[in-house]
């Protein structure tokens, strides 16, 4: 088993992460119904890699996300810090008392529950009663409609729990004590900068990380998704340092993610300077302790290719982090691929990597602090050769700010993940894909040098796909392009 742990730190990342997560839970779904798609069923995805499993007090084995997630007090909204699955124990005071004066108690109202979560605790208590029925399912009246909860998701989202189907462990969750939810005053490096010293932060969330790491066999890697917008990315910048000083050799992949409202201009001179200096020394902290960092966030996704065949409002949060959650579901499924054997069957997937071997891939054995672009086709345009390579790659949308389109890196190096091709046409996809690559590159006389020869030739040799059935009507298509080194 080579495992990886997730950290999702500030708003915006764990809006990606609860999409990224409901992505995988439905995977799971799709995976253990008797009369689901056989493709769902596929045994080289190896969910264990960014799952665990455990026991509940009550005996119950449980099936939870490695995963730390880092936000302001208040962010879980109608969700205990403590999960789901696990006693909360009771908010009654204690029998023993030891303070013989007054004693006066202050406490937050307690958020409801949104149509959604209400739908969801209906659903689990109907699959309890019909299996307490020997199977025997009982009519029940849903006053819930469908139109309702689509309404409340797409109007009504508060907070990443909102719309959130996972169950976590209670080591998953990390509320910064002291620190509401105000992202407008929250919003520059310096007010974040002594965060995670302060109080023993630090030594909490290092246990928490701890907890999951200790429980691996043999981890591949860190996945960090931080929203380096606001005061979060020092935080973030103060735990990856001292990540790589107690786990120096485990890789860190880092996505640096905002949403389209940290785009927004400016009313003064002073502010615009603060937020260039904030993202200055954010971008350098943050990629000072990962092997590779890729910033993903657009200042408006309505208004770029993937709005195309998607009703995207950028104002929405619940929105915009569904978009690159699917990028970072796709680009996440080399490392959770298992490595084929000489008698493996290619109908289903190939192209497994471990996140060192994918970053080496793309950066080179001797260089780390890389920059990485992300592009996406969602869904992915035709690839059975009847059209030609230009009107293919303009498909392709950066995900990446400040990325002009239409235009190669003459010495990249790429990754493509084609995502929902079907396995019997896996290979000629694969080829079809590559060769328009290698044929662009030929076109324009484009010759990789140095190190990068020898990871090209590397790349062409692996044929990095990974075709993987997941639904018909969504094929999504990722690429990773390294074209330039972080300095510090």
């Amino acid at each position: 088993m080579r495992e990886i742990v997730t950290v999702q730190v500030g708003s915006f990342a764990n809006f990606i992460g609860s999409h990224f997560w409901n992505f995988q839970d439905e995977m799971l779904g799709l995976a253990a119904d008797p009369y689901g798609d056989p493709v769902f069923k596929i045994q080289s995805l190896n969910m264990d890699v960014i799952y665990r499993t455990g026991e509940t007090h009550q005996g119950t084995t449980s099936y939870t996300p490695r995963l730390l997630s880092i936000d302001f007090q208040g962010s879980l909204g109608s969700v205990s810090s403590k999960g789901t699955l696990y006693s909360e124990g009771s908010n009654e005071p204690s029998e023993v008392v030891t303070w013989a004066g007054h004693v006066s108690t202050h406490a937050s109202e307690p958020q409801n529950k949104n149509l959604f979560l209400q739908s969801l605790y209906q659903e689990e208590q109907d699959v309890a009663l019909t299996n307490g029925n020997n199977g025997e399912a009982k009519d029940s009246q849903h006053e819930i409609q469908d139109t309702d909860i689509v309404r409340c998701l797409d109007e009504g989202v508060q907070f990443w729990t909102d719309f959130s189907k996972v169950h976590y462990h209670p080591q998953s969750l990390y509320e910064v004590n002291g620190l509401w939810m105000d992202v407008k005053q929250f919003d520059n490096y310096g007010i974040g900068r002594d965060v995670f010293m302060e109080n023993l932060r630090g030594e909490e969330i290092s246990d928490k990380l701890r907890f999951f790491v200790e429980e691996c066999d043999h981890i591949q890697g860190f996945q960090f998704i931080v929203d380096d917008s606001g005061g979060f990315s020092p935080l973030a910048a103060d735990f990856l340092e001292s990540v790589s000083d107690e786990y120096t050799n485990t890789p860190v992949l880092l996505y640096a993610v905002r949403g389209p409202s940290s785009h927004m201009s400016l009313s003064s001179r002073k502010q615009t300077v603060v937020r260039d200096l904030h993202d200055a020394v954010s971008f350098s902290r943050l990629s000072s302790f990962c092997k590779m960092i890729v910033p993903v966030g657009l200042p408006s996704l309505s208004r770029s290719k993937t709005s195309t065949f998607l009703n995207i409002k950028d104002e929405n949060p619940y929105h915009c982090s569904a978009v690159y959650a699917a990028a970072l579901h796709s680009t996440s499924l080399p490392f959770r691929m298992e490595p084929l054997g000489p008698t493996a069957d290619l109908s289903d997937v190939f192209g497994a990597v471990d996140v060192n071997g994918f970053v080496q891939m793309l950066a080179g054995q001797s260089r780390q602090n890389m920059v990485a672009i992300l592009d996406v086709a969602m869904p992915s345009p035709c690839l059975s050769g009847k059209q030609d390579k230009q009107s293919l790659l303009r498909n392709l949308q950066p995900l990446t700010p400040e990325v002009a389109e239409d235009v190669d890196d003459l010495q990249a190096v790429e990754s493509m993940i084609v995502h929902g091709a079907i396995g019997s046409v896996q290979e000629v996809i694969a080829y079809q894909f590559l060769k328009l690559r290698m044929q662009s590159m030929v076109h324009m006389n484009v010759q990789p040098q140095g190190q990068c020869s020898a990871i090209y030739q590397r790349l062409v040799a692996l044929s990095q796909f990974l075709c993987h059935s997941l639904q018909s009507l969504v094929i999504l298509s990722a690429s990773m392009v390294s074209c330039w080194e972080a300095q510090s």
